[in-house]
């Protein structure tokens, strides 16, 4: 009994500890001005995102196991990957500044991201292009989820 009662309090501090480290990422984000345009985004998305993640957003095989340099393949970004499982704030920062940025300003350090940061690379705008294609790729009910996630988080 006491074993679970320890898990759960330490289960209610990491929450609290990531939903606060994830309030002050979000404040220096820009606020979207434009909207988005998926055709555009997926001709973004090609030149991109393809190589690692997909022609069909399919990502890489094996994309749930660790590689040894404690990295994770590229996941999918369709249905059956854990994309649309995150606020638009959260998948604008993770293309904008990096997927080691995002981890280290939010305190995660049981895992090493290799997605690269694409500052500079690419406008805000287009990384926004970029996310309207990924999300029209999704079903209904994904782009649903995702939407309350974002109407609740950002």
């Amino acid at each position: 009994m006491r074993p679970m009662i320890v898990t759960a309090i330490g289960a209610v501090v990491t929450t609290g500890l990531i939903i606060t480290a994830y309030s002050f990422w979000t404040d220096k984000l820009p606020v979207t001005t434009t909207a988005s345009d998926p055709v555009q985004g997926a001709v973004l998305y090609a030149a991109n995102c393809a190589s690692c993640h997909g022609t069909n957003l399919q990502g890489q095989p094996g994309w749930r196991e660790r590689r040894p340099d404690n990295t994770l393949p590229a996941p999918p970004h369709d249905d059956s990957g854990h994309t649309w499982h995150h606020p638009d704030s959260v998948l604008f920062a993770y293309t904008k500044f990096g997927g080691q940025a995002y981890l280290d300003e939010n305190g995660i350090t049981a895992i090493t991201s290799a997605m690269p940061a694409f500052e500079g690379i690419l406008s805000d705008d287009e990384i926004r292009d970029v996310l309207a294609y990924i999300r029209s790729r999704w079903s209904e009910r994904a782009r649903k989820k995702q939407a309350e996630l974002t109407a609740t988080n950002d």
